[in-house]
């Protein structure tokens, strides 16, 4: 990655979430993002990359959305209508920078208004203010990348119709916005740690942001667990990241991996996390989540990990978060605990949920057990269909391998 494409990465969201702030308008903020950026693109290559490369961008934004205000006499009267509603809003339910540092963790809090569908909520705050582009959204959802276009452009229009404003919600609103929140952290998460396309296995960045976006999170609501759950969990995924690719770049799966290239600080510090998560109440999905990986860190190899509590922490995680996804990962460790014929009846019994249809490690799953059972020929169909379905290069290139061992099966 060029420094350029550096700094964009690191500062459209920022970028973006000021503007919002600033002028109410999601859409004007959009544009006039685009635009910096834009400029940016034209004149630094030339210029070099100025020495305050956010400001540079944000003073070139708002000269553009001043001008277009400007010139656009309805979009400067909507702005205004916005501003005088943010403005109204009553001093207690203004929840102030000392509490939410971050400005586009504020945001992430604004998108996650009510009247907004949960899904829609998501999907608009990971497009527009994570980065991620609509076909990484879609993968988050497992739907086609045109069914989120759709619902992104539905989130944009309730909020502009229904004037939602932009604003940071109160204390009293912010646990009722918090799972919403939770997801979209936890999907940028995802992304970064299992690209949905591009050259790289693994989006360190956007990795090391969402858990800097939880650490914050967790520092200002300490005794909600399942933002410790969250916590835990990124932490102790995280750690495996040195030992997740080899030398050129290829994916190294779990029972390869050099265990001693885990961060084993990032270990520790995830581990102390997950009784905190699970005490003092029911349990949550992200405490759960967090469980299972610590049991995966603790041990020494695939062989010696407790897969009778990993399938067990999946029959809690099923009943608090039922999902295909969640099924599938229950599979596998119910393969490991008793066998690759009864985790391949699990798999098949998954064969008509429609969110799977397009996932490819359901297909590459279901090729490892027939390829543990000797089924070969079968085994080699499903290695095609899942890199038929793979976005990324590295996720393509394990199962090309994957197939070139089955030979002429």
């Amino acid at each position: 990655m060029s420094s350029i494409e550096a700094v964009f990465r690191e500062e459209h969201g920022r970028l973006l979430a000021a503007l919002v702030r600033r002028f109410g308008d999601l859409d004007l903020a959009e544009e006039v993002t685009s635009e910096a950026i834009e400029v940016a693109l034209a004149r630094w290559p030339v210029d070099g990359v100025p020495p305050k490369p956010g400001a540079w961008l944000m003073t070139t934004a708002r000269r553009r959305a001043v001008d277009r205000l400007r010139r656009d006499r309805t979009l400067a009267a909507r702005v205004a209508v916005l501003q005088v509603e943010a403005d109204r809003a009553p001093a207690s339910e203004v929840t102030g920078d000392a509490e939410l540092p971050d400005e586009r963790l504020q945001l992430f809090f604004t998108c996650a208004h009510p009247a907004l569908p949960a899904e829609d909520r998501a999907a608009l705050t990971l497009r527009c203010l994570a980065g991620l582009t609509t076909p990484e959204v879609a993968r988050a959802f497992l739907v086609p990348a045109a069914t989120m276009a759709k619902r992104i452009v539905r989130a944009k229009k309730k909020i502009r119709e229904a004037r939602i404003p932009f604003r940071v919600p109160g204390a009293d609103e912010l646990p009722e916005r918090l799972p919403g929140v939770l997801q979209v952290v936890y999907s940028i998460f995802t992304e970064g740690y299992a690209a949905s396309s591009g050259p790289d296995l693994q989006r360190l960045d956007l990795a090391e942001e969402a858990i800097r976006l939880t650490r914050i999170l967790h520092r200002l609501l300490p005794a909600e667990r399942e933002v410790t759950g969250l916590l835990a969990l990124v932490l102790l995924v995280h750690a495996r990241r040195e030992a997740r690719t080899g030398a050129g770049g290829e994916p190294v799966l779990l029972d390869e991996q050099d265990r001693t290239r885990w961060d084993r600080a990032m270990i520790d510090e995830g581990t102390a996390l997950v009784p905190v998560a699970l005490s003092g109440g029911p349990p949550g999905p992200y405490g759960v989540q967090a469980a299972i990986a610590a049991l995966h860190d603790e041990a020494a190899d695939l062989e010696h990990t407790d897969w009778p509590q990993i399938v067990a922490l999946y029959d809690v995680l099923q009943t608090l978060a039922p999902s295909p996804v969640v099924a599938l990962n229950r599979a596998a460790a119910v393969a490991m605990r008793d066998g690759p014929q009864a985790g391949l009846t699990l798999l098949d019994e998954l064969s008509a949920e429609p969110l799977l249809r397009a996932y490819h490690p359901y297909p590459a799953a279901r090729a490892d057990l027939l390829h543990r059972l000797g089924r070969l020929s079968e085994a080699k169909a499903e290695y095609q269909r899942a890199l038929d379905l793979a976005g990324s290069e590295p996720d393509r290139q394990l199962l090309r391998r994957k197939l070139e061992s089955l030979g002429t099966a």
